[in-house]
């Protein structure tokens, strides 16, 4: 057995819906971005065993934060706004490990 986790980093964006009028990330346009990102990762060739995993999440409770995303194992949180924000974070932390300041809360 490795010492070494499955994933480097593992990436979850929350895309929970909700009905009653709280806000939720899925209105903002997280599943796309979710998409998008995923899509970036195995363009980069950066997705698989040892490297890193983009999933969906359901609520991680930042709803009036959001769009939100985490990344573990260092537990950085993040919101974005478009398609930049999230290559910014790709090319700065996901690849160089240089945290976003602008985008994490």
């Amino acid at each position: 057995m490795s010492d070494k986790p499955y994933y480097e980093k593992h990436v979850f964006f929350c895309t929970n819906h909700r009905d009653e009028g709280r806000p939720c990330c899925a209105d903002t346009g997280a599943v796309d971005a979710h998409a998008y990102a995923k899509g970036r990762i195995k363009e980069l060739k950066l997705s698989g065993q040892g490297k890193i995993r983009v999933n969906k999440a359901g609520c991680l409770d930042r709803c009036e934060e959001g769009p939100v995303i985490v990344i573990y194992p260092q537990g950085t949180w993040y919101t974005y706004v478009d398609t930049s924000d999230i290559d910014e974070i790709i090319e700065s932390d996901l690849v160089n490990g240089k945290v976003v300041d602008r985008l994490k809360i």
